[in-house]
């Protein structure tokens, strides 16, 4: 009897124990809040929830349920107002949270968004030699507000930073994260810009180089909101001055697309409408290509949007719908949904009484949000997220 009560309690304990593997699989269906408490269980449940592998599981069985949230702030944040997350069909506030580090310059500014990992940089007036002003990002953060936690970029890698961009994106094969920078010289005529990257897993910048037209002479990035990540690709969209054969200046408008796979550079086509010549934007739609092109009307506004249905082929670039706005609107972006947001303003500065509308573009169906912001807003995707739970140089706070 003695040998026997033990033996039961040991047949006992492993009826009522759960394999690894479906442990694993449950622990990945839970929401972050809920595996930042577990890692306090026991020491294995912590290495296993703080393992990369177990990390890029979680990721992937959130993208395959995602509900669509979006965060919106300021696109000049003023005193450190922090960003918003909404439901990304009607834009009801869920929750609120404040930047938790600052730049000297005293503005922050939401680079991109991908997976719940938001990156952010600063924006200075700096002077060159001949007493020029110019802009410049230097400074680069890296935050996760789903697990407080964030880190700042080492320095960059490149000589100078004038007019510099920034781009944001995920490496899906690896599940790893990259900032691209390009620097534009402030000099005419303008050699050939400089580019690096940023990989969260080296933690370290390196150059890399973009094919350049031989014949260029001026160039600029057109468009000031955040560059759309599609398939695999950043993309930056610039209007160029080139000389021809016969001395002659050509104006060309295109598109920069970076492989974050491969690393590599090439240009890409904008569609063929010389219409709609009063303001662009390069953007996405439904994770796909997309342009919106605005044109003055008596009454109002035009807004033609352009979506590229097979990546990288330009034939395949197609006229979606053209949606009259009122003049005194800024457009601001598309939801995970496809909706169109807007700003309406009352008058010629911005205001509390400003309105900010979700429009169908199919149905032209309007929807007022609860939003009030006197500064246009910046939005992208959200969602919770593990990244920079495992990584090195980490703040929490």
């Amino acid at each position: 009897m003695k040998e026997a009560r033990p033996q039961s309690l040991i047949l006992q304990q492993r009826k009522n124990h759960l394999p690894d593997d479906i442990v694993l699989d449950i622990l990945a269906k839970l929401p972050v809040k809920s595996l930042l408490r577990f890692r306090c269980v026991h020491k294995s449940w912590y290495f296993r929830i703080t393992s990369p592998n177990f990390i890029s599981t979680h990721l992937n069985m959130l993208l395959c349920h995602n509900q669509g949230y979006v965060i919106h702030m300021p696109s000049i944040n003023l005193d450190n107002q922090g960003l918003k997350v909404a439901c990304d069909h009607m834009f009801d506030g869920i929750s609120e949270f404040k930047i938790p580090f600052s730049f000297q310059s005293g503005l922050a500014f939401l680079v991109g968004s991908c997976n719940g990992l938001l990156c952010f940089s600063d924006f200075r007036l700096q002077n060159s030699l001949s007493n020029n002003v110019f802009f410049g990002f230097n400074d680069v953060f890296l935050w996760n507000p789903s697990i407080r936690k964030f880190k700042k970029l080492p320095d960059t890698c490149l000589s100078q930073l004038h007019l510099a961009k920034l781009g944001f994106a995920h490496h899906s094969q690896k599940n790893d994260y990259k900032v691209v920078r390009i620097s534009r010289p402030f000099t005419e005529p303008m050699p050939p810009p400089e580019a690096e990257v940023y990989t969260l897993c080296s933690d370290s910048w390196k150059r890399v180089g973009i094919s350049w037209r031989p014949n260029v002479v001026f160039y600029k990035f057109s468009c000031v909101k955040p560059f759309p990540f599609v398939s695999g690709h950043l993309h930056w969209m610039l209007d160029m001055k080139e000389k021809g054969g016969g001395q002659e200046m050509r104006y060309i408008e295109m598109i920069l697309s970076f492989d974050v796979n491969s690393e590599k550079f090439k240009e890409l086509p904008l569609p063929n409408d010389h219409s709609f010549k009063d303001g662009k934007c390069l953007t996405s739609i439904k994770e796909k290509l997309a342009l919106t092109k605005f044109e003055r009307q008596p009454h109002g506004m035009l807004c033609c949007i352009w979506v590229m249905r097979e990546y990288g082929v330009c034939e395949s670039w197609s006229k979606l719908c053209v949606v009259p706005i009122e003049t005194r609107t800024c457009f601001i972006g598309f939801t995970k949904y496809g909706s169109l947001l807007i700003q309406k303003k009352f008058q010629e500065i911005c205001s509390l009484e400003d309105k900010y509308v979700l429009i169908d573009p199919e149905t032209l169906y309007e929807k007022e949000t609860s939003i009030q912001a006197i500064h246009p807003l910046v939005i992208a995707t959200y969602m919770e997220n593990l990244a920079l739970l495992d990584g090195t140089n980490v703040i929490s706070y």
